[in-house]
């Protein structure tokens, strides 16, 4: 077993691009994406500053050098709808930090933080800089949770365009009325029989919005000229929002399967905007979002994922990026809803892809795995793999954050990052600030 482990460490020594130090080192995966319609971007935890800033670099130079014209992540639609109109010049937002200001739902520091800032900063220079008449690149979300924000972002719009259209939306929504902002209150309540389903109404809305998106689009020609096709978007967001809610008290694999479904239609939708085949597009989200979920123990138990769905639908076309490290810190919570942290991250476990690439004494490196048949043969046995999310249970930590995968079927590439650190928030709590003491306080032994 020794020798097989060290022959497993000399084939990542060996393949390895190991000069990790700007975003000229990551030629290889560049290339690779930048002859692709889709660079889906991993992260393996939500809140880890290296992840963040790697993905910036890449997808800066698959804007600037291979022509993608759009960023997606795994964030609601209406509050990167905001920072769409920002990176674009027409909100009316001061500053990057400004315009993320609707993201004030747990976890705020998902997207507001300064690595993001510093992106968004950027992606608004780059179009400023753009000639007369070049599409400007878009920021845009994926994810459903915003039923409520997007509710009131089709009845804004129609208020504008079509008052009588507005009163109907008005009528059919007022159905979510009874639980005020709580969704999952909503979602319970209707999947339980104790309230009325307010699918049909939802479900009615967005055919509305469909048939009519031509006629929409220009009864007014001083709105934001993106504005019908975003109305129609939050029209599907509250749809399948409504749907998700009432399926996370029925099955867990079926509310997730929901939603990466979700994220894949909002997604083909952006596609078509953009103009088809000529669109290419970053996607930022979480691992489990990200890789083939038929190479994980994710598949086995029935879940799909964004990264399944896009291989099946675009084949080559999408390049699957992971991401990776071996211990650091990372900004978390101990609970749903509860403050942001500053927390120790674990070294892995024994057996992880993690440890394996520990072992390799590198402390970050690029490995590509399509094409390279020995390579992604050592990658291909089934290890354990880590992922964190926006909760943090170092005390639970196989259970809470370890999975079994073939991360050579997973991705096309994966970057790993021995030592991380956590990302900035831009609202600092006192928990953050302090940190995680080490084990051995007050001792340091």
């Amino acid at each position: 077993m020794a020798q097989d482990a060290n022959l497993q460490i000399r084939a990542i020594r060996e393949n390895a691009r190991t000069t990790i130090d700007s975003r000229y080192d990551y030629d290889p995966l560049v290339e690779l994406a930048g002859n692709s319609r889709f660079a889906l971007l991993g992260e393996a935890s939500h809140g880890t500053h290296d992840f963040y800033h790697t993905r910036a670099q890449i997808t800066q130079r698959l804007i600037e050098e291979k022509g993608y014209t759009a960023v997606a992540v795994e964030a609601d639609w209406p509050d990167a709808y905001r920072v769409n109109r920002y990176v674009q010049g027409r909100g009316d937002d001061a500053d990057a930090v400004e315009a993320l200001g609707s993201f004030k739902r747990f976890p705020t520091w998902m997207w507001r933080n300064t690595d993001v800032v510093e992106f968004i900063a950027w992606l608004r220079e780059y179009n400023d800089a753009l000639p007369e008449g070049r599409r400007k690149v878009g920021f845009s979300g994926l994810d459903l949770y915003s039923l409520h924000a997007s509710a009131r972002a089709v009845l804004d719009f129609l208020d504008k365009v079509d008052p009588d259209a507005a009163k109907r939306a008005r009528y059919r929504y007022s159905c979510f009325e009874h639980f005020g902002e709580d969704a999952q209150a909503y979602g319970y309540a209707a999947s339980f029989g104790l309230s009325k389903s307010c699918e049909e109404e939802a479900v009615n809305e967005l055919v509305e919005m469909q048939k009519r998106a031509g006629e929409l689009a220009s009864k007014d020609g001083r709105l934001d000229p993106d504005a019908a096709f975003m109305a129609t978007q939050n029209a599907r967001l509250v749809k399948n929002a409504e749907r998700y809610y009432r399926e996370m008290f029925a099955s867990r694999v079926g509310s997730w399967n929901l939603r990466d479904q979700h994220m894949v239609e909002t997604l083909d939708a952006l596609v078509n905007h953009l103009g088809g085949s000529a669109a290419k597009i970053a996607v930022w989200a979480h691992n489990s979002h990200l890789g083939d979920a038929r190479a994980t123990e994710m598949g086995d138990h029935g879940e799909w994922n964004v990264g399944e769905l896009v291989r099946l639908r675009y084949g080559k076309d999408a390049v699957l990026v992971g991401f990776t490290t071996y211990t650091g810190t990372v900004t978390a919570a101990s609970n749903w809803d509860a403050p942001a942290e500053r927390k120790r991250v674990r070294p892995a476990l024994s057996g992880s892809y993690e440890d394996l690439f520990h072992a390799t004494g590198i402390p970050s490196f690029l490995l590509s795995l399509r094409g390279a048949d020995w390579l992604s043969g050592v990658l291909r046995q089934e290890r354990l793999e880590r992922a964190i999310g926006v909760i943090y249970m170092p005390e639970s930590e196989r259970v809470s954050h370890y999975f079994t995968a073939r991360l050579a079927e997973q991705f096309d590439a994966v970057i790993h990052i021995d030592q991380t650190r956590a990302v900035e928030p831009l609202e600092r709590t006192s928990q953050w600030e302090t940190g995680e003491l080490p084990e051995t306080y007050p001792f340091a032994v």
